[in-house]
């Protein structure tokens, strides 16, 4: 078999010869995408604009090149899209390749299904008073808000949930902090695990509040074959319900295109959640080194190649990668699509094929990274043993000293430095510098009454109190 001929083969065989891993290897994770962002899909999607441009003009009493339409009437022209098949799509297609437009070929299209089953139809109210981008745009955002609504908060809702009900269960277990990679004041597991769902919640309140904008005004964004055709209409009105029918926010203002500013917000947001994500997984990964997490084994898989014992964190290094390039795209995106020369230019276009992809690297990351955080049991004994060894002791310095100040001793800072830095006092050393100090009795014994693991400020309150109340979702 050539890999030249991808006729009659098996889905394994078509992911063999992807040139995308979005549509090989990763195929199982990123299949649900295929109806928003395969090309089938844009078509679809802009096969339910036109119908739906073609009944607002037919309800609009002041176009009245259109009749009325019977309800019955109305169920045929919207099974167009809703029924809409692979080879209605490659019939498109076929359009397309005689008349080198991607639009005007989905007009031939619809002309010929509504003049196939309903004769009597006005067929040249079919696109009218449309440029391309008038049905594109509205595509676009419908994709965009159907996808993030359905697919991409839950999957991000979901990690959140698990995030937070491990920081929940965690909020009490005492670990050893570290600051610039050195041993530092301790926290608890919890409460680090809390601030990446709050970090994640705070983001994913600013994805539910996107607003996905679109347009439906001519060539130039000024109704000027609207007017031309049927001054009698209101084409702002119209236009404006139109949008707003759609559960879109009408964008009064454009040229040829709908300028993009809410697709940079859309994916600037998704950006940022992505590097929560990226910090969350280096993070998880770091204390899987230390072992304070430990990995189930999964029967049959393997860790190395030659190490037989290997069980390595490779669902959040999946993670990281795929949220990179997707990081990657997303500002590229972001950037880019705003800015078109003058009225218009194309290089939009080409731009937006590429959603898709970055969306499938989102997806193929989330889907890691609940794998991993499924995988993750917390090693109580290490992040306790951690806590007992000598060394840790000098964490105790920060305490001390500001106690020190509290009751006005000389140098306090400077003191706690020759003691412990570089030299790892232990637990004697510290207990006796303690007990020498000129300290009220009850501040000297409640000192001395301190160690690494009690030593947690307000760690598990702050989890307890502040991780977001995101439901685990089954």
């Amino acid at each position: 078999m050539s890999a030249n001929r991808s006729d009659n083969l098996s889905a394994a065989e078509q992911a063999l010869i992807a040139v995308t891993p979005i549509d090989g290897r990763y195929r199982s994770r990123t299949r649900a995408l295929a109806q928003y962002f395969s090309e089938y899909a844009l078509i679809r999607y802009r096969v339910r604009v036109e119908i739906e441009w073609y009944l607002a003009l037919a309800a609009n009493p002041e176009v009245a090149a259109m009749p009325a339409l019977e309800a019955e009437t109305i169920a045929r022209l919207r099974a167009l899209y809703e029924d809409f098949s692979l080879r209605d799509a490659a019939r498109v297609k076929e359009l397309e390749a005689e008349t080198n437009h991607d639009v005007k070929a989905l007009e031939y299209f619809l002309k010929e299904k509504i003049a196939a089953s309903d004769s009597a139809l006005p067929l040249e109210m079919i696109h009218f008073a449309c440029t391309s981008e008038d049905i594109s745009n509205l595509a676009w955002a419908l994709m965009l808000k159907e996808f993030a609504t359905a697919e991409l908060l839950p999957a991000l809702e979901k990690i959140a949930a698990r995030i937070g009900a491990m920081a929940r269960a965690y909020a009490g277990v005492p670990m050893l902090a570290r600051t610039h990679g050195q041993e530092a004041s301790p926290t608890t597991a919890g409460k680090e695990l809390a601030i990446f769902a709050w970090r994640l919640e705070r983001q994913m309140a600013h994805l539910r509040r996107q607003e996905y904008l679109g347009k439906a005004n001519g060539a130039v964004g000024n109704f000027n074959a609207h007017r031309a055709a049927a001054p009698e209409v209101d084409w702002i009105a119209h236009s404006r319900r139109f949008v707003e029918s759609l559960g879109l926010v009408w964008n009064p203002l454009t040229t040829q295109i709908e300028s993009h500013d809410f697709l940079a917000e859309l994916f600037d947001t998704i950006a940022r959640i992505g590097t929560v994500l990226i910090d969350f997984a280096r993070d998880v990964w770091g204390y899987v080194a230390l072992g304070y997490f430990g990995q189930q084994a999964v029967a049959g898989e393997v860790g190395s190649s030659v190490m037989p014992h290997k069980i390595n964190p490779i669902d959040f290094e999946n993670a990281e990668g795929n949220l990179g390039l997707a990081n990657a795209m997303l500002r590229h995106l972001a950037e880019k699509l705003p800015v078109s020369r003058w009225q218009r230019d194309l290089s939009d276009s080409t731009a937006m094929r590429g959603i898709g992809t970055a969306f499938g690297h989102v997806t193929v990351a989330l889907a890691s990274l609940e794998r991993g955080l499924g995988k993750l049991t917390l090693n109580r004994a290490r992040l306790a043993a951690d806590l007992e060894n000598e060394k840790a002791w000098e964490v105790l310095a920060e305490a001390i000293q500001t106690v020190m100040r509290r009751y006005g001793l000389e140098r306090p800072y400077e003191r706690l430095k020759e003691l412990t830095r570089g030299r790892a006092p232990g637990r004697d050393a510290i207990r006796e510098f303690v007990a020498a100090l000129e300290l009220p009795d009850a501040a000297r014994a409640a000192l001395l009454a301190l160690a690494p693991h009690s030593y947690l400020g307000y760690a598990a309150e702050l989890a307890e109190r502040f991780t977001p109340a995101v439901p685990l979702k089954k």
